[in-house]
């Protein structure tokens, strides 16, 4: 990028250096994630992987922001231009990323952490891709005003693809219920349970990008088949919504109460 006196090739080179330490984190994440619970850690280090997300996402847009502001100087501050150098180097870029987004192709729609993996993978075949006939225009045309502007578009496709994971990511690290799960069918399915009269405090989030977690508290005034019936609504809970870990606490009394949102098998509420 030097030599060639392109910023769209330093922006590119940076970005994929970017995704270097984003796939780092990836995969440390991933390794963290398989580690055994502790006694301070009952969760053990699953949720690690939430926050790669994260920082994945966030690490994309600074780099994009990055690559936003070297096209916006090149306009006041034009410089010659090595087309040849540009299209050649970006050519390389477009394969090797090309290669290993097709390795994690596989996985990114069960996991949050490979999604993020891929996107950037994904992402900077494309950033190369655009470059590589940034070179080969300017080279063509001798227009340097085409290297500024070819990057502020890449720019924009990146914030674009990488603006829904950063969301769900965040939505995940502050416990929101997964995309994917509709928490309305989730307690309509508790509510509907044999014996339960209501249902109340129903919590689900991602202990993991990969793993869900429920708990809930059902009103059972009898408290015949307990057992038969958690079996059942367990195994329910994880082959209907895939909800891995699922622990209900049964209520009796008669003063058993709805504090928050519930749904009683006895309305629509």
């Amino acid at each position: 990028g030097v030599i060639a006196g392109s910023t769209a090739l330093l922006a590119d080179a940076a970005h994929n250096l970017s995704d270097v330490v984003g796939l780092l984190l990836a995969w440390g994440a991933s390794y963290l994630s398989r580690r055994p619970r502790s006694e301070r850690r009952t969760y053990g280090w699953r949720s690690s992987s939430i926050l790669a997300a994260l920082l994945n996402a966030a690490v994309l847009l600074v780099a994009t922001g990055g690559i936003a502001w070297e096209a916006v100087k090149r306009f006041s501050a034009p410089a010659q231009v090595g087309g040849d150098i540009v299209a050649c180097v970006a050519l390389v870029g477009v394969g090797i990323n090309t290669a290993t987004a097709l390795l994690f192709m596989k996985g990114r729609k069960t996991d949050l952490n490979i999604r993020g993996a891929f996107l950037h993978m994904a992402a900077d075949a494309a950033v190369s891709a655009g470059v590589a006939l940034a070179g080969v225009a300017i080279l063509v045309t001798g227009r340097l005003w085409i290297d500024p502007v070819v990057t502020l578009l890449i720019a924009a496709v990146i914030l674009a693809s990488t603006w829904g994971l950063l969301r769900e990511s965040i939505n995940l690290a502050l416990h929101a219920v997964p995309e994917g799960i509709d928490p309305k069918a989730v307690g309509a399915y508790l509510a509907g349970l044999r014996g339960v009269t209501a249902v109340h405090d129903v919590h689900i989030w991602a202990m993991s990008t990969t793993e869900t977690a429920l708990t809930a508290h059902l009103v059972k005034r009898d408290a015949h088949d307990d057992d038969a019936l958690m079996a059942e609504a367990t195994r329910a809970l994880h082959d209907r919504f895939g909800i891995e870990h699922t622990t209900l606490q049964w209520e009796r009394g008669p003063d058993a109460c709805c504090p928050q949102r519930s749904w009683d098998t006895d309305s629509d509420a």
